[in-house]
């Protein structure tokens, strides 16, 4: 299995943007430092995320790290130019020496339909013109071609040409056949959010994808999944993680009362024994994985970058504990394909 550290950059105290951003590229570097095998970006565009230009934060990260990997998570592309975004990405992909994984999604939150006229009536429409366009301008030197959205193109070349030919780009999904069905009518991997709600919804739309990628006549091996978790937070001891988690969790309670949102979970208990949240011991942590992993049969999974509340001891601790004794024994019960271009 493959690990990831990813971050919506969210922003809730009083620290400067610049500090939280500066901190972002610091916790991609202890990433790396640790272990893990790549390390995301969110996109959002609305209060109270910082995540409005991954590119711009990844090429910074790049810049810090060695081998890493870079992943967008996601990428939006209902709201972006095509054009535009390969340019982004095909350049990053070129300073970061061919490090790039995109993760691509339609997005959400209410600022779309006031900064870019998106709107749910054409989001997905707009999500699968756009990928259509994206894919084939990584994969061709000149494209022709017309849409809704965009102006049409004849014989353009785009420059620079990326330095993974072609570049894999996953498709993230919540709970949406449409994005479903975009991977696999292409033959692309499958992102499951995983984050807010139990497992059933995330499961049934996963072996959706498997059937369907099954129905446009691809290898049922070749199909590849990643999910990911609602929050981790580990110690030697499961008491201890748990306390010393529960005003993080509790906290999180209250931001859903002050925005109207009914919580899934309305305890930390609940978050424990039914959503995909990691707290817990080292052991409590591989058995739920590996529960998961029995309804999902992905090869990847994330955690959240962020100290979320914890100090940044506790933080730095439980990642290492992470990566000192659950990674290797999930890496050992549960094979991943190498990343393209060979890296293990």
């Amino acid at each position: 299995m493959k690990f990831l550290a990813i971050t919506l950059i969210a922003h809730h105290d009083e620290r400067s943007h610049a500090e939280r951003l500066r901190e972002v590229v610091d916790n991609a570097v202890l990433a790396e430092e640790l272990g893990f095998d790549g390390f995301g970006v969110g996109e959002r565009h609305e209060r109270p995320f910082l995540s409005s230009s991954p590119p711009v934060v990844l090429s910074h990260i790049a810049a810090r790290t060695s081998t890493i990997r870079l992943f967008t998570a996601v990428t939006t592309l209902s709201l972006l130019d095509p054009v535009r975004a390969f340019e982004d990405y095909a350049t990053l992909d070129n300073l970061s020496g061919g490090r790039l994984e995109l993760i691509i999604g339609k997005g959400n939150g209410a600022a779309q339909a006031q900064l870019f006229h998106v709107t749910p009536e054409d989001q997905w429409e707009r999500n699968r013109e756009g990928y259509e366009l994206f894919r084939r301008l990584w994969r061709e030197d000149k494209v022709t071609w017309e849409g809704r959205f965009r102006p049409s193109l004849t014989e353009a070349e785009t420059w620079p040409r990326p330095l993974q030919r072609p570049i894999r780009i996953w498709h993230g999904s919540a709970t949406s056949k449409e994005s479903v069905e975009l991977a696999a009518k292409y033959g692309d991997p499958l992102f499951s959010a995983n984050v807010s709600n139990p497992i059933e919804p995330y499961a049934e739309l996963i072996e959706h994808y498997r059937e369907r990628w099954a129905h446009y006549g691809h290898d049922p091996a070749e199909a590849l999944v990643g999910a990911g978790s609602a929050g981790y937070y580990a110690t030697r001891s499961s008491q201890e993680a748990i306390e010393t988690y529960r005003p993080i969790y509790e906290a999180r309670l209250a931001l859903f009362a002050r925005l109207g949102v009914r919580p899934e979970f309305p305890t930390l208990e609940d978050a424990i024994e039914r959503s995909s949240i990691l707290v817990g011991s080292p052991q409590q942590i591989i058995d739920k994985v590996l529960r998961y992993h029995k309804r999902f049969g992905h090869e990847a999974m994330h955690l959240h970058a962020d100290a979320d509340g914890l100090t940044p001891e506790q933080h730095r601790g439980a990642l290492e504990l992470f990566q000192a004794e659950i990674a290797p024994v999930l890496r050992a019960e549960i094979p991943s394909r190498p990343f393209p271009g060979g890296t293990s």
